[in-house]
């Protein structure tokens, strides 16, 4: 027990050092592209990205032909544009469950994780943009003895 402290001014040689952040390394596949997965509501959307001409393909259609509005493919640019990638990667993708809504915020999810893993570097502005989270909130569901999820029959005294 020689080892231990007879005064609080030794206290102060055992600092602890500080956990270094993570360091994120690039993931790709034998093709060179990165794959995520992105989920919003009930759609899920996984999605491959490769260095290209900024193409983007949506369940082996243009996303001018499967998104049509020009809203939804506003918030699927969104990452690209925050981290000032836009027209430089080729986006390919399949999209299940949901409605439009749905599945274009979760392509944007898939779409910020891909550029995470393919440019680790990014993953700051994505983070403070908010692309990176994933929106947790889901249709809650209908309970028995209810007429939806909270709404009650109407009620009558007699």
């Amino acid at each position: 027990m020689s080892d231990t402290m007879q005064s609080l001014d030794q206290l102060s040689s055992l600092k602890v050092a500080a956990p270094e952040a993570p360091k994120y390394v690039k993931k790709v596949d034998k093709f060179g592209r990165a794959y995520a997965t992105g989920k919003r509501k009930n759609a899920v959307a996984r999605v491959w990205i490769k260095p290209g001409a900024g193409k983007v393909t949506v369940n082996t259609r243009e996303v001018e032909v499967y998104f049509a509005r020009p809203v939804l493919r506003m918030l699927i640019q969104q990452p690209l544009v925050a981290a000032a990638r836009a027209g430089q990667y080729d986006v390919i993708c399949t999209v299940t469950g949901g409605g439009l809504s749905g599945q274009a915020g979760a392509v944007r999810h898939g779409l910020s994780k891909a550029l995470t893993y393919f440019e680790p570097d990014l993953r700051g502005v994505l983070k403070k943009g908010g692309f990176l989270t994933r929106d947790s909130r889901v249709v809650e569901r209908k309970k028995y003895g209810r007429a939806k999820a909270r709404k009650s029959f109407q009620f009558s005294k007699r």
